[in-house]
């Protein structure tokens, strides 16, 4: 059975998933790399970026607890769906159509990509098998055409908090990770309101790292 999983989500002590203030230069606001440095170190990102053993003294990564809860984002994914602000900053009708995303010209996802927006456009095909769809639906609709296209393989859920906040209060996600990450950003975009008593949905798991994040796993019951 296919499921709809959500890996490697950062969020800070006060329940942030990403800052105020999010710009072209500035892709997760005033929170710059606070919420993601602990996966910037790690061999699976340098690996999805293609820095793994580069020259210069790069070792490749670090690996350990980090790395272990990271790497399986990947793992039998068919299809992502994101929201529009992890695509990229542009608010309301789109005024380039040039922008192709924060990731280059191949971006790291190879599947099929589904981003939530209220002003689609054209779909974006990319090199090493990532195509991105723009559409206007809700949550039960975006899933139905991603599950479509992942042809049996499961569907991520990528981002940011409120896609997957949306995507939780439809009871729609199956595996949730978040890592909890000791900063506190006092603004931006919460990932939890409104969602009392989503812990009764899920077996939680925690495991606490060296670096100083927590990774928290819910798992559907």
């Amino acid at each position: 059975m296919s499921l709809v999983r959500v890996h490697n989500f950062s969020i800070s002590l006060d329940g942030y998933g990403t800052g105020e203030g999010q710009s072209l230069d500035s892709p997760f606001g005033h929170a710059g790399d606070r919420l993601h440095g602990w996966f910037f170190q790690t061999r699976t990102f340098r690996r999805m970026h293609g820095r793994e053993g580069d020259t210069g003294g790069d070792t490749g990564g670090d690996t350990g607890v980090d790395d272990a809860m990271a790497r399986t984002w990947s793992d039998g994914i068919g299809a992502e769906i994101m929201g529009r602000n992890k695509f990229g900053p542009q608010r309301g009708p789109w005024q380039d159509h040039e922008w192709k995303g924060w990731w280059g010209p191949d971006p790291v996802f190879h599947t099929p990509v589904f981003v939530l927006t209220h002003h689609p456009r054209p779909t974006l095909e990319m090199a090493g098998g990532t195509t991105f769809h723009f559409l206007d639906a809700t949550p039960e609709e975006a899933l139905r055409q991603a599950k479509a296209a992942a042809d049996g393989k499961d569907v991520r859920i990528g981002g940011g908090p409120s896609t997957v906040r949306a995507f939780l209060e439809a009871d729609l996600i199956d595996h949730l990770h978040v890592v909890v990450v000791p900063i506190v950003l006092g603004r931006g975009e919460r990932l939890w309101d409104g969602l009392e008593g989503l812990e009764q949905r899920f077996r939680t798991e925690a495991v606490t790292s060296p670096s100083g994040v927590t990774h928290l796993t819910f798992t559907r019951r």
